[in-house]
């Protein structure tokens, strides 16, 4: 599958190799801010992909101090820069999101395969509507949300989930711990309806799901993470949620740290052939409380 690549990735392509013109020239942050009469904190955002670089001559003054004089260089900077500026499809939602999930949501839509680890609650691409409101709602008043943030978080969760059962579905392996899958939000219902969701999602081909069960004495991570692959070598990307922000990386560390921590486990939970069983069977004790 060929790899999608919306305005979020090309932001980071272009910051990236705007990075690394202004390393190999030795052109400090601070030089490069002064060259087009703009501050250092924007050149930061820009090269991480954070911030738009609005303005083409701003681009062409800065190609000019790294010194990029082919054409086909040029061009190439340039066409990323024109698509760079097309209009992120969840900026209606961005308000209302956290520090840095805007970069994973772009990200997120152009990936070709997902590999996720949650242990607090369920997976949000596996969320139902009713689970993902109750999930909110339990936090607002603790949190001091309004309604208006409740219910365009929700929104934003549930067009999320077009990357699953769109026309041009990620391939999704998620791990979840039975202390999130037992963890009651919303009431015995909603946590039916929320089984019945996973069951749903795993008879795609390309959704997997695993459960470590809760007696078995195996590695568990202790923070949820993602990691993002989008094929063609394009270098995979992780995010690791905070209370209240989330942080991206495309460190090769960074990902191959997490990656290991996927992979043991994968090994030690449950294979995807029991997974349905497990949750039909979480669904008729919850039924007997």
């Amino acid at each position: 599958m060929a790899a999608r690549r919306g305005p979020t990735f090309r932001r980071r392509e272009l910051g990236k190799e705007l990075r690394r013109l202004r390393e190999e020239r030795r052109i400090s942050v601070k030089e490069a801010a002064a060259h087009i009469e703009s501050s250092e904190t924007k050149i930061n955002r820009v090269e991480t992909g954070n911030n738009q670089l609005p303005r083409v001559r701003d681009l062409e003054d800065l190609l000019e101090l790294y010194g990029v004089t082919d054409r086909d260089d040029r061009e190439h900077l340039l066409a990323l820069h024109r698509d760079s500026l097309s209009a992120d499809w969840y900026r209606p939602y961005q308000h209302f999101m956290p520090s840095g999930e805007p970069v994973y949501v772009g990200l997120e839509s152009e990936a070709t395969m997902m590999r996720a680890w949650h242990s607090q609650v369920v997976f949000g691409l596996l969320q139902t509507e009713n689970y993902a409101r109750a999930m909110f709602m339990t936090a607002k008043p603790v949190d001091e949300r309004t309604t208006e943030f409740v219910e365009e978080n929700v929104a934003l969760r549930m067009k999320r989930k077009d990357i699953i059962y769109g026309a041009d579905p990620i391939e999704l392996r998620v791990i979840l711990d039975e202390a999130t899958l037992r963890r009651v939000i919303g009431g015995p219902d909603i946590m039916r309806e929320q089984y019945e969701e996973i069951e749903k999602a795993v008879a795609f081909d390309h959704v997997t799901v695993q459960i470590i069960p809760l007696n078995l004495a195996t590695y568990r991570a202790t923070m949820g993470f993602t990691i993002l692959d989008f094929g063609d070598g394009l270098e995979p990307v992780v995010a690791e949620e905070g209370p209240t922000s989330m942080t991206v990386s495309d460190k090769p560390r960074e990902v191959w740290k997490y990656a290991r921590r996927f992979d043991a486990m994968r090994e030690g939970a449950l294979a995807p052939a029991k997974t349905v069983e497990f949750l039909q069977r979480l669904a008729s004790e919850i039924d007997g409380q």
